[in-house]
């Protein structure tokens, strides 16, 4: 899979290259700014952007409007943003057009490298790959809505799926039998209205009614 990296610090930069390459990821362009990020992905046309949020020169939210502008250019890159914070403005802003082919991790809480790597290369494949703290304070700024029919239980599996875990990996996460997820997920579905379209679009709209909850 082919990634573009966008990090101003040098150190994590080259880490996250090394760590992607030895992952099997084709690295074709770094860059230490928004603007030469959007050069490198509109030369490169990866399947994947690693984008930091906070870049040169004013360090706010230029990663996260270069991410946006990948969306809106070049729709079939997915765009996996890394945060100091847990922000969920930052997150609406970059999920506002939907949550396939987007992730929102925090920095300080990527202490599994498989997970990172398994995380990256779904969000390069179309998936989604969220924070379950930013999900967390995106779901807790409002209490009238649908979210508010399910369980404790249903609202963590919900969490996972936003995640992009897979019944089985929810499964291992939780110490759940599988079957037990999959009566949690119909659940969930069945609460939130949504259509018998298939399983994995079911599983998007979900992620999208908890993030616009």
């Amino acid at each position: 899979m082919r990634v573009v990296i966008a990090e101003d610090s040098v150190l994590l930069r080259e880490g996250l290259v090394r760590l992607l390459e030895e992952a099997g990821f084709d690295v074709a362009g770094q860059a230490g700014d928004a603007e030469d990020l959007l050069r490198k992905v509109r030369a490169h046309r990866p399947q994947l952007a690693l984008v930091d949020i906070r870049m040169p020169p004013t360090h706010s939210d230029e990663g996260l409007e270069a991410a946006r502008t990948i969306r809106a250019e070049l729709p079939e890159v997915g765009v996996l943003v890394l945060s100091q914070h847990a922000d969920e403005h930052y997150a609406m802003r970059l999920l506002a057009d939907g949550a396939e082919g987007v992730g929102y991790l925090l920095k300080d809480r990527v202490v599994d490298v498989e997970r990172f790597v398994e995380s990256a290369r779904r969000v390069g494949e179309g998936g989604s790959a969220l924070d379950p703290e930013v999900v967390a304070l995106m779901v807790g700024r409002h209490r009238d809505d649908p979210l508010g029919e399910l369980t404790a239980r249903e609202l963590q599996v919900l969490g996972l799926i936003a995640e992009g875990l897979s019944n089985r990996a929810i499964q291992e996460e939780l110490f759940i039998t599988e079957r037990a997820v999959e009566r949690h997920v119909t659940s969930i579905f069945s609460k939130l209205g949504l259509p018998a379209t298939g399983q994995e679009h079911r599983r998007v709209l979900a992620v999208r009614a908890y993030l616009g909850a």
